[in-house]
């Protein structure tokens, strides 16, 4: 078993050292997607603040009883994961799709290494980095600014719950990227995807009670973002944490298996 672990590790190393190497030499291409990040954090603030008005200084609670920095902790959370998506997610699990169409799936299923994995970690992205970085930024930031004690033991359980929204999201994408096996053109569910996904800019509480029900047990929205804000400014119950970290696990466990079962249908592309 830890020779397998150091196996991968080495793998990954091999993986996402030649990638950036890659990506390093369009350098341009990272300042475009820098310049992308920015307008795109720069549409949320603005689209946050006409929900507070001229409380943007701290006062009001104008957002489904949250204040103006506990919700920017919610956008910082959101941005964190979306800076992963574009550092990890996006740049592999877009591609599932046309290793299917081209029949590249095959020579994947071939090798001597878990198809899952390849998939899932075989490219990385540096475009992403600054994002992650600017939400650490805000999560952090605006969390002391709301009053937050940002001691080790909360900082420890943020880490793990903001793991555990990462998983979820991975396992939702390769849920959804995994149904090109029958249906091939899966970009328009993708996009679909996304767009709810980007719900969770916002508190939960923000929603009406029927999307509040939806984005929590239909599609956990609540769990990616609203659960670990909470726990930045440390009033996260114990329940909703551990239901956060049931979700990741059930839904990597999901995928797993819901990829197992799609295999049985893949057909070759090149018999």
């Amino acid at each position: 078993m830890a020779s397998d672990w150091r196996r991968y590790a080495r793998t990954l190393r091999r993986f996402w050292g030649t990638a950036l190497a890659g990506q390093l030499e369009y350098q341009l291409n990272l300042l475009i997607e820098l310049l992308a990040m920015a307008g795109n954090l720069a549409g949320s603030l603005f689209v946050l603040s006409l929900f507070y008005g001229n409380a943007s200084g701290g006062a009001g609670t104008g957002l489904g009883g949250w204040s103006w920095p506990e919700a920017m902790v919610v956008l910082g959370v959101y941005t964190l994961l979306d800076g992963v998506s574009s550092t990890l997610l996006r740049p592999n699990l877009s591609r599932i799709v046309t290793h299917v169409q081209e029949g590249a799936l095959d020579f994947v299923l071939l090798k001597p290494i878990d198809s899952q994995f390849w998939l899932s970690a075989r490219t990385v992205s540096p475009a992403g980095l600054p994002e992650i970085a600017v939400g650490l930024a805000l999560m952090l930031g605006a969390g002391l600014k709301a009053g937050a004690r940002l001691d080790g033991a909360t900082l420890a359980l943020v880490a793990v719950l903001v793991l555990s929204s990462t998983v979820i999201l991975y396992a939702l994408w390769f849920l959804l990227a995994t149904t090109s096996i029958w249906f091939v053109k899966t970009w328009n569910a993708t996009e679909v995807l996304r767009a709810a996904l980007a719900a969770g800019r916002y508190p939960i509480t923000a929603y009406p009670a029927g999307l509040r029900t939806l984005f929590t047990l239909v599609l956990p929205v609540a769990f990616l973002t609203t659960v670990p804000a909470e726990a930045v400014l440390g009033r996260v119950s114990g329940p909703w944490a551990l239901a956060s970290l049931g979700v990741a696990v059930g839904f990597l466990l999901l995928s797993r298996a819901f990829w197992r079962f799609a295999l049985r249908f893949y057909t070759s592309a090149s018999s």
